[in-house]
């Protein structure tokens, strides 16, 4: 609907346009200034969310951890959602990796899409942060949604981003904890940075649930089993559930990996609470384990009953650079 006005700032692209008029491709696109958050979905009544689409530069270098995305469900304070834009859509350390798998698809050369079902009951908001201190030069983005009764059984969707450095005298890293209530655990993704020579990935996945003390009802058997390969990552792949899309080596940094799991055939159901964890063990040597102090981020996704338990304070900026 909008004008063509080359002088108005607030409307960028309005020099292409200009020879066309209105309902021409005026105002495609947002450019967030340094600092800036914008309202990406404000929609008030009932519905759920089926795909949100998003892009910024052809590069995410510098932009990708410092766009932060924030998920209001009916009114609520704190947002269900609080993650850096790339990691949220399986991109880790902001290095494009293909990404073909049901709820998340990432394309060439920075098309971020995600499929994962978020319903609402009385308002749905999204805002977009840009943390950095430059401006962006291009935000282009489609949330599709439908308006539909919500059974009053369904669950809010949920994601969370964590970072911390595991420690070689417990080199545990938890991906989700303090969460209350009854939900449904659907995803996982990692960003993980090598600190240590060699092979990474012996660490057991823990899923502690309903009151789970020293031991969890579920125990994996290693991290490549987990994200559903064996014998290490010889080489990347992208499929329906499980990933690898990054792996990623250079002379001037640290070995890199990006990899998902999507529990949508095998949710992870709890009743009162919620804590998820992965070790990070490799070998030494001696053929004994190596306990590793590795850079690891993780998204956890879920659904659940509202309301939830607020996130811990998302890491500044410098806290969130990959290396």
């Amino acid at each position: 609907m909008a004008i063509p006005n080359p002088d108005d700032p607030n409307l960028p692209y309005s020099e292409n346009a200009v020879d066309l008029g209105q309902g021409w491709k005026v105002n495609p696109f947002v450019k967030p200034k340094a600092g800036e958050t914008i309202t990406l979905m404000d929609v008030k009544g009932s519905g759920i969310i089926q795909h949100i689409w998003m892009t910024t530069e052809e590069n995410w270098m510098g932009n990708g951890r410092a766009s932060i995305l924030r998920f209001y469900w009916d009114d609520e304070e704190f947002p269900s959602v609080e993650v850096p834009m790339t990691d949220f859509f399986a991109v880790g350390h902001e290095l494009y990796g293909n990404v073909n798998s049901i709820p998340v698809a990432v394309n060439p050369k920075s098309a971020l899409n995600c499929y994962w079902p978020m319903p609402f009951r009385k308002r749905a908001r999204i805002t977009f942060t840009n943390d950095s201190n430059q401006d962006i030069k291009i935000l282009a983005y489609q949330i599709t949604y439908a308006e539909t009764e919500i059974d009053e059984k369904a669950g809010y969707f949920h994601a969370q981003w964590r970072r911390g450095t595991t420690e070689r005298y417990n080199p545990e890293f938890t991906i989700i904890d303090g969460v209350k209530g009854h939900g449904r655990y659907i995803g996982t993704f990692l960003a993980w940075t090598q600190l240590s020579e060699g092979w990474f990935g012996e660490g057991e996945v823990k899923f502690y649930m309903d009151g789970d003390d020293k031991f969890p009802t579920i125990c994996g058997t290693g991290t490549e089993d987990y994200f559903g390969g064996s014998f290490g990552f010889p080489e990347t792949y992208t499929r329906l559930y499980v990933g690898v899309p990054l792996k990623h080596s250079s002379d001037s940094g640290p070995p890199k990996w990006s990899l998902y799991r999507w529990h949508i055939m095998d949710p992870i159901n709890f009743s009162n609470d919620l804590k998820v964890s992965i070790q990070a063990l490799g070998w030494w040597p001696n053929g004994r384990y190596q306990p590793l102090a590795d850079d690891i981020a993780s998204i956890a996704y879920w659904y659940q009953s509202e309301p939830h338990t607020p996130f811990p304070q998302l890491p500044s900026l410098e806290e969130r650079w990959p290396r």
